[in-house]
């Protein structure tokens, strides 16, 4: 586990892909298990240990993720979440070009297929969703564009789901693209986490640097 910073009240840490954030029905090796083992075992902590999920990065999805280790710092970094103090910006590569800009929708969750999608906004238990593309390089050679995202709100599968209702699906994506193919890993990773510590409240900011490997290499 790749770890950016620790001291006695977070750890930031590096999510690995198609490893999930929690436990799920899949009962793979998820990542807060591991940062709880890891404390566990480090200081030699008896009975259970204490760590708070602040936020959570899609199973296929990698990248830079903090945790909380004393619920004062849970709480304290959780209202930044919900205050937007807490700030992630993703790289992705969709297909085709599409230039920097906000989007904004209204996104519904089918808990029965786990996949959102956009809708009216007079929809039923539609919530609102936010991003902004901050930059984009198109390569006209492959057709792709490599975009930076500033992530306003926080939805299931948002950025996936957002790019894919304007025909510019991320690349690998194997729910959201008809043309990922199998074996394809999706192009989004998170690569930077900016937030006020629990404590000190200084401001941090922690990168994570995308794949050295195609379409992120382009």
């Amino acid at each position: 586990m790749k770890i950016f910073y620790e001291d006695n009240h977070i750890i930031v840490v590096e999510k690995k892909p198609n490893q999930p954030t929690q436990e799920d029905a899949s009962n793979d090796y998820d990542l807060l298990s591991e940062v709880r083992d890891y404390i566990k075992v480090t200081y030699n902590k008896p009975g259970n240990v204490f760590v708070g999920l602040v936020h959570r990065l899609d199973r296929p999805v990698g990248g830079v993720m903090v945790f909380a280790k004393t619920s004062k710092a849970a709480s304290r970094l959780s209202d930044q979440v919900r205050t937007h103090k807490l700030d992630k910006i993703y790289t992705a590569v969709i297909q085709g070009a599409l230039e920097p800009q906000t989007l904004r929708d209204y996104m519904l969750k089918n808990r029965k297929t786990n996949m959102s999608r956009v809708v009216s906004k007079n929809t039923p238990e539609a919530k609102y969703a936010e991003l902004v593309i901050l930059n984009s390089f198109y390569n006209a050679e492959h057709n792709l564009s490599t975009v930076n995202v500033s992530l306003i709100t926080g939805r299931s599968h948002q950025i996936r789901v957002q790019f894919s209702s304007r025909n510019h699906p991320l690349w690998g994506d194997a729910r959201y693209n008809p043309q990922a193919k199998a074996g394809q890993q999706i192009a989004l990773w998170a690569t930077t986490l900016t937030f006020d510590h629990p404590t000190t409240k200084e401001r941090m900011t922690f990168e994570s640097h995308t794949p050295d490997r195609y379409p992120f290499t382009l």
